[in-house]
């Protein structure tokens, strides 16, 4: 029962949180597009991609450049607040970070469904988004977060359900070593075009292959601890 009951309440967080989350892109979306269509014209209207530049956002008045800053600390407070929900159901870290998994997948990918249910965006899994802003601007097809988010969801279930039969999933330091290596790498096949995407031009096609062996190295590490336990 307080398995179902921790599980219930990282689900309900991360849906809720989602709900959130598309709702402040929809007000983005009101009060950017105006300087999209100035910058870029109508070619990419409904898109998020390519991102703003900071010398539109100063042309269009100071105030844009300050809630730019007002964003990226947004973006901050988001991860801080995922991470308080894990700590809070968590008695050691190995839950924390499953807590942790949990909640910012359920959240990544109720974030889309939502925005598909108000604006009716994404027109599909591969179109593009802008995923973050720190510390270089984070693109891809929506497809690749919704995977990497099905994956923590994943591994943070199985994570949770042997603490709770007392059989923990104790991950050594190689195993370590691959699920962190795999998230940089996924992360860099993020920022890969971060140069492209500042200067305000179309990404160029998504770097598959390194995604999938942050993938690989992810899982392959998770995996080895779970069969070693």
């Amino acid at each position: 029962m307080k398995l179902a009951r921790v599980l219930g309440a990282l689900v309900l967080l991360g849906v809720s949180f989602g709900y959130v989350e598309a709702a402040v892109v929809v007000y983005l979306q009101t009060l950017y597009q105006p300087l999209r269509d100035a910058a870029y014209g109508e070619a990419y209207r409904n898109e998020v991609v390519p991102p703003l530049r900071l010398e539109h956002l100063e042309a269009a008045g100071p105030q844009h450049a300050h809630l730019l800053l007002v964003e990226l600390g947004r973006e901050f407070a988001t991860l801080v607040l995922l991470a308080a929900a894990g700590l809070a159901v968590a008695r050691n870290v190995r839950e924390w970070l499953a807590g942790f998994v949990i909640a910012f997948g359920v959240w990544d990918v109720f974030y889309y469904v939502f925005l598909r249910l108000l604006i009716g965006w994404p027109a599909s899994l591969w179109t593009w988004d802008l995923l973050f802003l720190l510390p270089v601007p984070w693109v891809g097809p929506v497809i690749a977060p919704v995977i990497v988010s099905a994956t923590m969801i994943a591994t943070g279930v199985i994570t949770l359900w042997r603490e709770a039969g007392a059989r923990p999933v104790r991950a050594r330091w190689l195993d370590w070593l691959m699920i962190f290596a795999g998230g940089l790498v996924i992360i860099a096949a993020f920022c890969w075009d971060w140069r492209n995407s500042m200067a305000g031009r179309w990404p160029n096609p998504f770097n598959w292959p390194l995604f999938w062996l942050g993938e690989a190295l992810g899982v392959g590490g998770f995996v080895s601890a779970l069969r070693r336990n």
